[in-house]
């Protein structure tokens, strides 16, 4: 019986893609719609995808509407495998290990809730092996603020295993403040890594459940969301 559900942020939190998806959405703006511009100064960590995309159609006048949207999305996966191949992105301490433990806990089950939309999710993980692990998530395809992601993953992890995870133990394991703002929307708790772009002490300031520096001991991950031993 499933009792605990993890829901894993992907960039800063279980891997590094080197700025992949950046260098993606830059060739995706000219090829699809012959606009060359730098992206520089635009946020990416803790936003959604389209949150993103937004603030770059604002940037170069184009229109925000589905269709845009859409083709610009489908640029952007066409760009991402060489923009993954080009870097050096790789899966953070401890990250793989805590995750093969998790799979031999019959009490644990494990999601995504990230601001990628699935495909670029999809791809950032296949890259390391890491896709299989999570059988359900939350992505920006569900909602272009990440604070509303929550009850989605909630529900796709209740259909899938069956089981109710009430929010005492759902666990959201993230490296961002928009991570722990995340998990206090629908009462989830919150667990902060400072592998991203924030330290401890400014993800520590923002009042998450448990805070660690990286994942390196996976002992010490699992005694933070109760479940040492």
């Amino acid at each position: 019986m499933k009792k605990l559900l993890i829901l894993w942020d992907i960039d800063g939190t279980i891997l590094h893609s080197a700025g992949a998806g950046r260098r993606a959405l830059q060739a995706a703006l000219g090829a699809v719609f012959g606009v060359e511009g730098s992206l520089d100064g635009i946020n990416l960590a803790g936003s959604t995808d389209r949150l993103i995309i937004r603030q770059i159609f604002s940037r170069f006048s184009i229109e925000f509407s589905e269709g845009n949207l859409a083709r610009y999305l489908d640029g952007y996966i066409a760009e991402l495998p060489a923009a993954l191949g080009a870097g050096a992105s790789r899966v953070l301490p401890g990250v793989r290990e805590v995750l093969g433990q998790a799979a031999g806990r019959p009490e644990v089950a494990l999601g995504l809730l990230t601001g990628n939309v699935r495909r670029g999710a999809q791809a950032k993980l296949d890259q390391h092996g890491l896709w299989g692990f999570f059988p359900v998530g939350a992505f920006a395809d569900d909602a272009e603020l990440r604070s509303e992601l929550g009850p989605h993953a909630l529900r796709r992890a209740r259909g899938h295993w069956g089981a109710e995870f009430p929010p005492g133990r759902v666990w959201i394991v993230g490296d961002t403040p928009q991570d722990i703002a995340c998990a206090r929307a629908f009462g989830a708790r919150a667990l902060a890594v400072a592998t991203g772009g924030s330290g401890l002490a400014e993800l520590a300031s923002h009042g998450p459940d448990a805070a660690l520096g990286d994942l390196a001991d996976p002992a010490a991950f699992w005694e933070a969301v109760g479940a040492g031993g």
